[in-house]
């Protein structure tokens, strides 16, 4: 709860939040928790089932399909925190340029965006991969000038609000430079609603990266991933589905409980849905007296 505003957060978001936290650290510490490595192979044991010694059951490999969830899911999970890292790196101090000089280095920059925009962001990274080579790396630096679009247009309308405020015209009359106004200043003010964009990225970027898995164009074997798991597991549906239920139920569950978690970070960070909650609140009183 903040202390401050006397915004509760729902049940719905500190379950998502609770739920995510253990995932993330399940796979973080795969090593102590799973006794098998990622690539342990034991054909006696092909398609085996569940057991107490293998949890999920085996692949086709003989592998422990548990383990490789957890090792799969650092690779998606890293993967994926590396493309919102190169996005932002590349779209933040484009959209703080764009929106705080405009002019022709506005203009500039929308128009590249809006080429970009024009793709979906899927089939972007797909021509991009194509021209790199199928590798995970390729499969992060198609995904991240991919998502830079949308990110450049969202810096740059937070700068556009923030320069017009006073404490930007008292910077300036002091006479800082342009550069420290936009680093030192403005963009502080804008971090709340990137946190929340890159959030929300970070869903995207974990599907699109378990797409191109899929494909065959991201991670390659042996290394285990999401994407690629599911894509080995789709051959086997008939005769062990579990193969393919368990990445595909862990990528939704791990993406619901981001964009739930989002949603409830924005109404907490948000003035405007703070004043919302706290008049529905007032009005509730004002009902029952």
């Amino acid at each position: 709860m903040n202390s401050k505003t006397g915004v509760r957060l729902p049940l719905s978001v500190i379950i998502a939040g609770t739920v995510l936290v253990i995932i993330v650290l399940a796979c973080l510490f795969a090593p102590f928790i799973s006794q098998y490595h990622m690539s342990e192979q034991n054909l006696s044991l092909s398609l085996s089932g569940p057991t107490k010694a293998h949890l999920l059951g085996t692949d086709k490999m003989g592998r422990d399909l548990f383990t490789r969830l957890l090792y799969g899911g650092r690779v998606t999970l890293v993967s994926a925190l590396a493309v919102v890292g190169l996005s932002a790196i590349i779209g933040i101090p484009l959209g703080l340029i764009s929106g705080y000089y405009q002019g022709w280095m506005d203009t500039v920059i929308g128009r590249a965006c809006d080429i970009l925009i024009a793709f979906p962001s899927l089939l972007l990274a797909l021509v991009f991969v194509a021209a790199l080579g199928r590798s995970l790396s390729s499969a992060i630096i198609a995904l991240g000038v991919a998502f830079v679009p949308m990110l450049v247009r969202l810096v740059r309308s937070l700068t556009l609000v923030e320069k017009n405020k006073t404490y930007v015209e008292a910077a300036q009359s002091i006479g800082f430079s342009s550069i420290h106004i936009i680093f030192r200043h403005i963009l502080p003010n804008c971090i709340p609603t990137i946190l929340v964009q890159f959030a929300l990225d970070l869903g995207y970027a974990i599907l699109s990266l378990a797409g191109l898995s899929f494909l065959g164009l991201g991670v390659q074997p042996p290394t285990a991933d999401w994407g690629a798991m599911l894509d080995e597991g789709r051959s086997f549906l008939l005769k062990a589905p579990r193969l393919a239920l368990a990445p595909g139920a862990i990528i939704v569950a791990v993406v619901l409980e981001i964009n739930i978690l989002c949603d409830g970070v924005q109404q907490y960070l948000d003035p405007s849905e703070q004043v919302l909650s706290r008049f529905k609140r007032l009005k509730g009183v004002k009902e029952l007296g």
